[in-house]
């Protein structure tokens, strides 16, 4: 690897590959490749990942031992500087997909110990986008984005990495394309 190499690790949590929460991602991609980061995008719907089971071997091994797309994701995360991770709202959380990511990561990201959990993955940065179909200020309100930013972002902390920024652009099933407030606030977070 190269010394002055700046890698981000880009996740799609949508089913959606030309909805508004990939076209968040698409264009934190274009920025982050303008800044000097080498890319690498993923899109967790069409990786085989298995569920977790629970089995906590992964504490020991820091990895999951279910042998699937997990250990290429882990390797990445591993490699990158920033984390970039979209995902849409779903009931005021994440979507499946991007939970079963963060139950699979579980040894990767954090060590147990007899009072908090250890973080693994210090001195990386993560940025958070999402998207809600409801409107704005209620998205907010009523805790649909908030829920699932919360998620995200209790994975990152825990994991010991920094916020770099986080963008939701709620009523999203109404827009075509973004806002230019919602790409503002994407290109702020990444120059």
């Amino acid at each position: 690897m190269i010394l002055n190499e700046k890698n981000v690790l880009a996740i799609l949590g949508s089913p959606h590959t030309n909805g508004t929460t990939a076209a968040m991602l698409n264009l934190a991609v274009h920025k982050a490749e303008q800044a000097g980061y080498a890319v690498t995008k993923i899109n967790l719907y069409e990786k085989d990942l298995s569920f977790c089971t629970g089995c906590r071997v992964c504490m020991d091994t820091h990895i999951c031992v279910q042998k699937d797309g997990i250990q290429e994701i882990a390797l990445l995360l591993h490699k990158s500087q920033l984390v970039i991770l979209v995902a849409p709202v779903y009931w005021a959380n994440v979507p499946g997909p991007v939970k079963n990511l963060f139950d699979r990561l579980l040894g990767t990201a954090m060590e147990e110990t007899d009072t908090f959990p250890k973080p693994r993955l210090r001195g990386k940065q993560y940025m958070i986008l999402s998207s809600c179909n409801t409107p704005a200020p209620f998205s907010w309100i009523f805790g649909q984005s908030r829920g699932a930013i919360r998620n995200m972002d209790k994975f990152f902390k825990t994991a010991g990495m920094k916020r770099l920024g986080k963008v939701v652009c709620a009523n999203a099933k109404n827009k075509k394309g973004l806002p230019k407030r919602i790409t503002k606030k994407i290109e702020r977070c990444l120059k």
